[in-house]
Parts: C-alpha cells; structure tokens; sequence
C-alpha cells in the first residue's frame, strides 16, 4: 500500500459529524486503528495519542483513530479518559477491510475476525507513506511522532 493513495472514507465521529479523509487533502494525517474502546493496550495508545497531540498538530498532522465501536461507545471512551484524538467509527467494517487490517485473529485458541492494531502515515496528497501493522503499543506513538516530524 506505500505509495498509493489512501482508500478515501467517510465516518462518523465521537461527539456528532463526519470526517471525510480526502477533506485533509494538504495536511498530513495519521489514521490509527484499535481492536475496542476502553481496552488496556487501546486506552494506552488512544491516551499517548492524546498526550502528544499538541505535538502532532505543531508537525501539521490530524490523528484519527478508528474501530468498529459505535459513537455512542466512543463518547463514553473520550469522556471517561478524557481523550482529545477524534474517534470514528467503522460499524460496518468497510474501511477496516480497505485498509486491510480486517483480520482472523486466534486468541486462546479461539479464532474470530477483529481490527489487527495498524497505523498509517498518509501525506498531504493523500498517499501512504508508511503503516505499521501488528503494533505493539509500548514506544509506538512516539515512533509514529517521529515519522511525522522527519517529513
């Protein structure tokens, strides 16, 4: 996918609205996705997101992050960890499956489908620069900061 252009979306988000990807055309935009709301390994990357978000903004990035939680779930996620990176949601799945990170997962023996935690870097034409898939979250918002900067 480096190098293409980013499958455009259009998704509702927390607190009411939509956010159309091509919109951001001329800024960079990171696009973030997470397996489920107030989880620990998301709560700790939607909360680094958060924190560093002055921080991307100052590198004139957008931070989104999407799942297939409702926007109801989302509201309640923002408010309850206080959390300031928009959150959309993928109900449907449409755009985890575009940006392929609709996945068999096995956990404990179990296989089910569910969001692979990957990022992608999407510049200011609209094109992906970078992705990470399989995300660990220790150092990962930082390493994603770093990207952004470096451009």
């Amino acid at each position: 996918m480096i190098g293409e252009m980013a499958p455009d979306f259009t998704l509702p988000r927390d607190g009411g609205g939509t956010i159309t990807l091509s919109d951001l055309r001329g800024k960079t935009v990171v696009v973030y996705f997470y397996p489920r709301d107030d989880t620990p390994g998301c709560t700790t990357q939607a909360k680094g997101f958060t924190e560093m978000g002055d921080a991307f903004a100052a590198a004139g990035a957008v931070v989104l992050g999407i799942s297939k939680d409702s926007v109801a779930k989302h509201d309640k996620f923002r408010d309850k960890h206080g959390l300031s990176v928009a959150l959309l949601s993928d109900e449907d799945d449409d755009v985890c499956a575009a940006y392929g990170v609709w996945k068999e997962k096995n956990m404990y023996g179990k296989v089910h489908m569910g969001i692979e935690r990957s990022t992608f870097l999407i510049d200011a034409e609209g094109r992906i620069q970078r992705e990470w898939r399989k995300v660990k979250v220790p150092g990962h918002v930082e390493e994603v900061l770093e990207a952004v900067q470096a451009r």
